[in-house]
């Protein structure tokens, strides 16, 4: 990869709630506040909040480049999924779905690639309902052959049922819990 930055893609993010009258929390009058939008970065699941450009016409699951800022933003910043408005959290599933299968090779590669944390703890542990036993059968079927779908993990694996729902369940607990020891998708704001 190149440092000029030039050759990057664009960091984007989903939109999962639409404030056309800017944030209940701005103390401002009405004609300065600028229409805000809450959303879920697709690389790093960072939550964002968004003042947005009056004209952006911008909707719920629409895709806004964040990083660099696309035209409609006028400024960001991270926030925390407690400050999200519950039309935010109830978007949020769906939004983690929609990024997944946008990009379901990264996500099954996760199963492919999870290496341990500590001699005594793998990173699959992390995930909810995945223990020892679980744990080993995913080791051991990768080990084999590596995996090409979630299809492929539920039908190798035996007793892993819904691989993908275990991503999705990971990351909302990311997004939620603020004292994570460990964190495998979601980004903090303050990290």
């Amino acid at each position: 990869m190149s440092d000029s930055g030039a050759d990057t893609e664009p960091t984007t993010a989903i939109v999962v709630d639409f404030l056309p009258r800017g944030s209940p929390s701005d103390d401002r009058p009405q004609y300065e506040k600028s229409p805000v939008a809450f959303a879920l970065g697709e690389t790093d699941f960072r939550l964002v909040e968004i003042a947005l450009t009056d004209d952006a016409g911008v909707n719920i699951g629409d895709r806004v480049q964040i990083d660099p800022p696309g035209d409609d933003v006028k400024d960001l910043h991270d926030v925390e999924y407690a400050d999200l408005t519950s039309t935010a959290e109830s978007e949020i599933k769906h939004a983690i779905n929609e990024i997944i299968d946008a990009d379901a090779r990264r996500f099954v590669d996760f199963y492919n690639d999870a290496q341990p944390i500590t001699t005594r703890l793998h990173i699959l542990n992390l995930l909810p309902g995945i223990g020892k036993k679980l744990r080993n059968n995913v080791l051991d079927e990768r080990k084999r052959k590596p995996f090409e779908s979630f299809e492929e993990i539920e039908e190798r694996v035996s007793g892993l049922h819904n691989p993908r729902d275990v991503l999705v369940e990971r990351i909302l607990e990311e997004l939620r819990e603020e004292d994570l020891k460990y964190r495998i998708f979601a980004r903090r704001s303050d990290e």
